[in-house]
């Protein structure tokens, strides 16, 4: 994804010689981009997307609304910058906080959730049955993880598919430290019991990530 929604702004391209930004951090080019830097905007849509598209992918199990909301969630971005600060988790939790709540609200809006059955491919080869399985597995998964309630799924989400430390979670899901253990807790014992009514090994999560 790109930087469509600022397209046409020709008066904010910044000059030739402008500065190497791809190798600012994050709260450095927020400040560039609170003065209007396109440049910086799109580092940071490039940086910072592909994970954000997951999470979204991961919670709505649709590709158009996850696109959707990654594009809503940078959009928010552009407009904040003159007033964001950097605190706590950084650019990256408020990303990801963005993200969360933009995917509850589709959420609550649209409850029902389907997953296509993967056909069996015709395939000779010796290991054919293995990746089957494997697929198999993968939307079984899929298939649980949408059953958790939304909060259970984001905490999966945050701290198993995208590596998150309990205490980066709990930024981004507004929680403190032991409530976030806690919420984790339960949706692990929840995700267990619908991957063994599944016929699934609870390994499987991880195996998916």
């Amino acid at each position: 994804m790109r930087s469509e929604v600022l397209a046409g702004d020709d008066g904010l391209l910044e000059p030739a010689d402008s500065i190497h930004r791809e190798t600012l951090d994050d709260s450095a080019l927020m400040r560039e981009v609170a003065t209007g830097s396109v440049e910086a905007f799109s580092i940071l849509v490039e940086r910072h997307s592909p994970a954000l598209y997951r999470v979204a992918m991961r919670m709505l199990a649709d590709a158009a609304e996850a696109e959707d909301v990654t594009q809503d969630c940078f959009t928010r971005l552009w407009q904040n910058a003159p007033r964001w600060q950097p605190s706590g988790a950084g650019l990256v939790g408020w990303l990801h906080r963005v993200v969360m709540n933009l995917c509850f609200d589709r959420k609550r809006r649209f409850r029902v959730v389907t997953v296509d059955e993967l056909p069996d491919p015709a395939d000779d080869a010796p290991l054919a049955d293995r990746r089957i399985e494997a697929e198999q597995a993968a939307v079984a998964v899929g298939a649980a993880l949408a059953d958790l309630p939304e909060r259970y799924r984001a905490a999966l989400v945050l701290c198993y598919y995208e590596g998150f430390s309990n205490a980066l979670a709990a930024q981004v899901l507004d929680l403190n430290i032991k409530a976030m253990e806690s919420l984790l807790f339960r949706a692990r014992r929840q995700m267990r019991g619908l991957l063994e009514a599944r016929d699934v090994s609870c390994a499987d999560l991880q195996a998916q990530a």
